[in-house]
């Protein structure tokens, strides 16, 4: 009888630790009232900073640590997405999954040597690295929380 109770037991364990949920980095949020992340820059319109909740896909990850991450937004653009003082990464697999992000969406002036040491981050070239020589203005999004849809 132990022994058909322990297989049972351990059947019901290996099921669960397989079960796919959702992920959650930083903070612990909720998908409730979430924007598509293709409506930001439009209800976003003149603001230079908002708090926002936004749900979109991830284009590509800081392959160094996972601590940033681009999502796609409206006409084939990204905004990327850092987090909160630094105090989480993500899982650096997650290109293509769909997110949801809460924090502040920002418009930034991104300087030379920060798109450099982003592009070096991605696996970038030093050829594709020395291209980069104008800095860029863009929305940014700093997330307090992460969930990664399953």
């Amino acid at each position: 009888m132990k022994k058909v109770l322990l297989t049972t037991l351990f059947a019901a364990f290996a099921l669960g630790a397989f079960a796919q949920s959702d992920s959650y980095f930083g903070e612990k949020i909720s998908d409730k009232g979430a924007v598509a992340a293709t409506e930001l820059p439009k209800k976003m319109g003149s603001k230079e900073k908002m708090t926002a909740k936004v749900t979109g896909t991830v284009e590509s990850v800081c392959q160094a640590k996972g601590c940033w991450m681009k999502v796609k937004t409206a006409d084939g653009q990204t905004m990327r997405v850092s987090f909160k003082d630094y105090g989480f990464f993500v899982p650096k697999d997650i290109a293509g999954k769909t997110v949801v992000i809460d924090g502040e969406a920002k418009m930034k002036t991104t300087s030379v040597a920060e798109l450099q040491h982003y592009a070096e981050d991605a696996g970038k070239s030093k050829e594709e690295i020395a291209k980069i020589t104008e800095a860029k203005r863009e929305l940014t999004f700093v997330a307090d929380g992460v969930i990664v849809k399953k």
